[in-house]
This record gives structure tokens, sequence and C-alpha cells, in this order.
């Protein structure tokens, strides 16, 4: 589908979004926080029981005698209980293009640093909310990075449940060669913004708490935006300071009849004439947020529009002032903080 999308004139000066932000940190040379884990899953061998020699009881030899089954329950047959092995971290890919590293499994955490797409993370369990625990600490949320390989995709199921214990008369395991491997985590950046860029797949630095900040008496507060703001950057890499100027631009900071009755931030689809009617219509605004990063994305920084200058000629070709104001958005947002 084709989106027409209109344009609001808003001051540029009204009061600005905020949201929590994606560190962009280069791979690059290992820092203090770059622990070496073993690549593959590392098992041990456990040496073969004797089978314990098998007891008469009472009961088992009157049985014997009188052609009648025996009392189980007064049997107590030898059986080598072995302790459930601890289960071995799994190898994950980062599929974000930045990814946080929390120190707990929870949004608010605190940030240790960041990873960029393709990163390989060894990972030690899976928490009942979805987040990935590191084998070198720390925690990234499970839907920006998936299992590598068939056996991995397999392993990582156990990961989110508890070994289940196994009584067998010998269990015999080859040991796996383990080979070294190396994940790189950036360290995290001082909780202070970046400024704003014409390039628009760049990184804000700005936190959740920032962006609250910007939507501050706003009709755009209060509505959850500032997770689904980064969510976009760290998936899409979109930076946050330009989405939030969007927003502001299109949506008159949340007050227009588009914005409060279709939950439609940006004007997606609404053609010139008949604007109303034909702006789509969304759930929650927060899923105009998700949608917006996905058209950007994918028709535009997907094909060569990678600054406000040149979305602007696509975007919005009838206000040749669209990318002037989004930019004098984006400079108040980041003087505001």
């Amino acid at each position: 589908m084709t989106f027409v999308i209109s344009h609001n004139r808003v001051n540029s000066k009204e009061s600005i979004v905020s949201s929590e932000s994606v560190r962009s940190v280069a791979l690059a040379a290992p820092t203090s926080y770059i622990p070496a884990v073993p690549a593959a899953m590392g098992t041990t061998t456990v040496k073969k029981a004797q089978p314990a020699a098998p007891r008469r009881t009472e009961a088992g030899r009157a049985a014997s005698l009188s052609g009648k089954p025996a009392d189980v329950s007064s049997a107590k047959p030898a059986l080598l209980t072995e302790k459930p092995a601890a289960t071995e971290p799994v190898v994950y890919r980062v599929t974000a293009y930045y990814l946080n590293v929390r120190a707990n499994g929870y949004s608010t955490s605190k940030i240790l640093g960041t990873v960029k797409q393709g990163t390989e993370l060894r990972v030690e369990k899976v928490t009942d909310k979805g987040w990935l625990r590191l084998a070198s600490g720390g925690y990234v949320h499970g839907g920006y990075a998936e299992p590598v390989g068939a056996s991995a995709q397999a392993a990582a199921a156990v990961l989110k449940r508890p070994a289940d214990a196994t009584k067998t008369d010998a269990m015999l395991v080859k040991a796996a060669p383990a080979k070294p491997a190396v994940m790189r985590l950036a360290p995290a950046k001082p909780s202070e913004p970046n400024q704003p860029k014409s390039l628009v797949k760049s990184v804000s630095g700005l936190t959740a708490a920032h962006i609250a900040e910007i939507f501050e008496n706003t009709a755009l507060e209060g509505h959850g935006l500032e997770e689904e703001i980064l969510a976009i950057e760290a998936e899409y890499g979109i930076n946050a300071y330009f989405t939030i100027a969007v927003m502001k631009l299109e949506s008159g900071n949340g007050k227009s009849k588009i914005a409060k009755n279709k939950n439609n931030l940006f004007g997606l689809n609404a053609i010139d004439g008949d604007r109303y009617n034909k702006a789509l219509k969304f759930e929650t605004k927060r899923a105009s947020v998700r949608k917006f990063g996905q058209l950007i994305s994918k028709s535009y920084i997907g094909k060569g529009y990678t600054t406000i200058e040149k979305i602007a000629r696509k975007y919005c070709p009838a206000n040749p002032k669209w990318p002037s104001l989004v930019t004098k958005i984006m400079k108040a947002d980041y003087r505001k903080l």
C-alpha cells in the first residue's frame, strides 16, 4: 500500500516529546567488559554405574512361592539417580540495529552497554518475562535476538524450564570440543543525549525519562510512547529525535482530530482534500509509532532517503518548510534536556 502523507503546520516552539535511549557504541577494541566464553555446549562424562545386587524381600519370597505378584511398595529397586546437569549457554544472534544490555531483566533496569546487530551472545537462561540472561552477565530482551541454528533453537527451549532428574543405570556423554568466543560489549555512555543529526539512521542517546520530559504538558504524554519510540530506534535505527519531531509536527503535539480520534500521530495516508476519512486508524497511539518506523525503514531509508531533507521530498513534498520545521523541533527538544 502506498502511503500519502499529509502535514500539519505547527509552531516549532511548542513543547517536545521524549524517549528512552538506545546507546550505539562501536564494537571496536575489547573493553574491560569483554568476557571470553566457550562457544560450544560443553558436556561431561558420567561413569557407568554397577547395577546393585537384587534383594529378595520377604514379600518377594512369599510371592515366588504362592505365584502371586509381590507387593511392589516393599521392594526397593536400585537405580542410579543423576542430578540434573547444569544447562549450558546457548548462542543467540542480535536482530535489532542496537540492543541494550541491562543489569536486570526489566526495561527500567540500568543499562550496562549496547550490542550491535549480528552480535552473538551466549545465553544461560530465559526468564518468564522473555529476557535473556547472558553468561557474561546482564540481560537483553528476547524479542530482539534469536537462537543460532536448528540445534540451538532446540537447546533454547530447554533454557525455559529446569532440567528433569534422570534415573538410569548409566549415562555416557561424549565431551564436545570447546571453541573460544568473544562477546564485545560496548560500555554504556553517561545518560546524556546526543545532539540531533540530519542523518535519520543514527543514535539519539535519549532515554525513556528524556522523552517523558519532552512530552510534559502536551497531549502526547501518558500514552506509553516512550518505549515504542526507543524500540523503533533499536530495531530500525531511526533516530528518536526525528520520530518525536515528525510526530509533534504532524499531530499538533497530539491535539489534531486525526491524532485524537484515530490514534494516527503522523498523518499517515491523510490525503489533502479528504484528510480525515482517508487517514489510517490505529488501535493505539503506540501502534501508529510502530507503523511509522516500519514505513520509514522500508520505503525511505531502504530506498536511499537517509536524511531529513531527502525524506521530506517524498514524505511531504507540498511543504518546502517541512525539513526546517522538523530540524527546529529536534534542536528545541535537545535544548530542553
